[in-house]
């Protein structure tokens, strides 16, 4: 979720569209391939992943509708999907399976509920998150537990 409005803008007013089966399923491939070695279970951390993936989505949405009814809020750089944004990408994923990794067991504690309600809402106000970026935020945790 935090590279989303970089990927919006560099996406939008162009033909990428927002839904990427193919670059998704690459992500998610990986992920399932690398999880086992950390001793993860693949399908848990795949639904993980889709979860970033579609909290990405809702984000992407949301700005695409915002800048087209405000056309004056569009980006006015655009930038490169391929140089500078889908290596960012690359390293977030790395370090969220690292962590995805580190958590196992906070993650299967009874407390997990508890500490992520917490968690998400310590993460939204010291990013004065707005209501997309919330919203976006609640799909991305939504399987972290568990």
């Amino acid at each position: 979720m935090q590279i989303a409005d970089k990927v919006a803008a560099a996406k939008f007013g162009t033909t990428q569209p927002i839904d990427d089966p193919v670059r998704e399923q690459q992500i998610l491939n990986d992920v399932a391939a690398k999880a086992a070695g950390l001793g993860l279970d693949p399908a848990t951390t795949v639904r993980f992943f889709r979860d970033q993936i579609e909290a990405n989505k809702v984000v992407q949405r949301g700005l695409y509708a915002r800048w087209t009814a405000h056309p004056e809020e569009q980006p006015t750089v655009r930038p490169d999907l391929a140089t500078e944004v889908r290596p960012i990408i690359d390293r977030l994923n790395a370090g969220l399976l690292d962590q995805f990794a580190a958590t196992v067991a906070v993650r299967a504690s009874h407390t997990c509920d508890l500490r992520l309600v917490i968690t998400t809402r310590v993460v939204d106000l010291r990013r004065h998150l707005d209501r997309l970026h919330q919203r976006a935020l609640v799909e991305a945790v939504q399987s972290v537990c568990g």
